[in-house]
C-alpha cells in the first residue's frame, strides 16, 4: 500500500522549490538581458554593413542627407537639457533601407522598453502611430547646417571624417587615432554627470549600466561607462 505525502513533507518540497527559484531567477534574468544585448549588437553590425555597402556604391562617401535630418518626422530637435543636438537617426533608416531591408535593425529591444516615452530617443520613420521607429543615436550626424561642422561626417570619406574629427576640438570625440576610435552608431544613454538631464532618466542606459557601440571600422562592443551607473 502506497503512503501519501504528509503535510510536512509537502511543505519541505515547496520550500525547496522556492529556494531553487530564488537562486535561479537572477540567472534567468541575466541570460535574458544578455540575449537582448546580443540582438542589439547584431543590429548595429547589420547597420554597419549597410553603411559600408552604401559607401561602396557612392564613391566611398558617407551620405549627405541633411535635408532628411530636418524633414523626417519630428525634424531636427535639439533639446534644452541634454543633448543640445539631435543624434536620432530616422534619416538613416530611410537612406540605408535598400541595404538593411528591414526597419527592425533600428530597434534596440531594451531601449524600446525603457525609453519608449523619451523624445530624445524615439523617432518615427512613418506617420503611422504604430509604425516603425528608430531607437539608436548617430552623433556624427547630429546637425544639419552649412558648412558641415568638423565633427559631423555628412558626405565625407572615412579618411576625411577622421582627419576632421582629429582637428575639431570636440571633447566628446576625444583624440581618435584611427577609424576604430570613432563611434558610428550607439545605444541611447543619459549621463548622470550632466546636471540638466531629466532626473527620471539620469544615469540610465540600455544594458545594465552599459551600452553597445558600433565604430567606423565596423567593430562593435558593449561599453561600460562611469557616467551611466544605473541598473535597469
Amino acid at each position: 500500500m502506497r503512503r501519501a505525502f504528509t503535510l510536512i513533507e509537502l511543505l519541505v518540497v515547496i520550500a525547496i522549490i522556492l529556494i531553487l527559484a530564488a537562486l535561479l531567477f537572477p540567472v534567468f534574468s541575466q541570460a535574458k538581458a544578455a540575449a537582448k544585448a546580443s540582438v542589439c549588437l547584431s543590429n548595429l553590425q547589420q547597420i554597419g554593413y549597410a553603411v559600408k555597402m552604401y559607401e561602396t556604391d557612392n564613391d566611398d562617401r558617407l551620405p549627405d542627407r541633411r535635408d532628411l535630418k530636418t524633414t523626417t518626422l519630428g525634424g531636427w530637435k535639439p533639446w534644452t537639457d541634454w543633448p543640445t543636438s539631435d543624434p536620432r537617426c530616422a534619416w538613416a533608416s530611410i537612406v540605408f533601407q535598400p541595404y538593411t531591408k528591414s526597419n527592425d535593425v533600428w530597434i534596440c529591444p531594451v531601449a524600446k522598453e525603457i525609453f519608449a516615452n523619451q523624445i530624445q530617443v524615439v523617432q518615427p520613420i512613418t506617420a503611422d502611430p504604430n509604425g516603425p521607429a528608430t531607437y539608436y543615436w548617430m552623433w556624427r550626424f547630429d546637425h544639419f547646417g552649412s558648412p558641415i561642422p568638423l565633427d559631423d561626417c555628412w558626405g565625407k570619406t572615412d579618411d576625411q571624417a577622421l582627419a576632421d574629427l582629429q582637428i575639431s576640438g570636440d571633447t566628446t570625440v576625444g583624440h581618435p587615432q584611427s577609424l576604430s576610435d570613432v563611434e558610428l552608431v550607439v545605444d541611447p544613454y543619459f549621463p548622470d554627470t550632466i546636471p540638466t538631464v531629466d532626473p527620471s532618466v539620469k544615469g540610465a542606459t540600455t544594458h545594465f549600466g552599459a551600452r553597445n557601440r558600433l565604430y567606423f571600422d565596423l567593430h562593435a562592443k558593449l561599453l561600460h561607462d562611469y557616467r551611466t551607473p544605473a541598473q535597469q
